[in-house]
């Protein structure tokens, strides 16, 4: 089955500003395919609205997982008709830190798994008490043995931040200015060949 995906950014935009939810709903009303709708989906509230708003079919979640992996659990039972309200404390939060890790770990081996799983943790950490010094050296771990000592550390009780709720995760930054070939703009026809390096883009949502 063909679908369309919309991520209602523009080049400008990059991962700043908010997303263009009326683009998709014009999308929609254009075509007769289904169509998955990308930008600001933070919570399973957020993919709702979405829907509600611009009739998609679906939705694509980027930034809004990072850290996050129970968003999916909270989409599927908004989805169904149902309301998640749990929140993981930082000991459930950490559990599948070592398990994501751990997972990396058997795909990659210990040591690049690891430093593959170091930029994921502030991610899982956001919003919680973890010292300076303690993220730093998490930061630097190269093995599933150091991770475990680290993670000892932190307070498993600690309940989840719920001030982080709703709130952009992952790359942020600011507008970038956008340069084009000379004459690109000038001629909505195609010419020539398709730069096979565009299907290579992404976007974090």
């Amino acid at each position: 089955m063909c679908r369309d995906r919309v991520a209602p950014r523009t080049a400008s935009q990059h991962y700043s500003g908010t997303a263009d939810w009326d683009a998709i709903a014009m999308l929609k009303q254009a075509v007769d395919i289904p169509v998955l709708g990308n930008g600001d989906i933070w919570e399973a509230a957020d993919a709702l609205r979405m829907v509600e708003h611009t009739g998609c079919d679906g939705v694509v979640v980027g930034r809004g997982c990072l850290g996050r992996p129970w968003l999916f659990r909270d989409l599927a039972a908004a989805f169904g008709g149902e309301h998640v309200t749990a929140l993981p404390s930082l000991g459930e939060v950490m559990a599948m830190m070592r398990r994501h890790a751990e997972l990396l770990a058997q795909h990659m081996g210990e040591e690049r798994g690891s430093v593959e799983f170091r930029k994921h943790i502030a991610w899982y950490l956001k919003g919680f008490r973890a010292g300076g010094s303690l993220r730093n050296q998490l930061s630097l771990i190269s093995s599933l043995g150091a991770l475990d000592d680290l993670l000892a550390g932190l307070d498993p009780a600690e309940p989840y931040p719920v001030a982080e709720l709703g709130t952009p995760r992952g790359r942020q930054g600011s507008p970038k200015r956008v340069t084009v070939p000379d004459g690109w703009l000038d001629t909505r026809e195609m010419s020539g060949a398709m730069d096979a390096a565009a299907e290579d883009g992404t976007s974090g949502g």
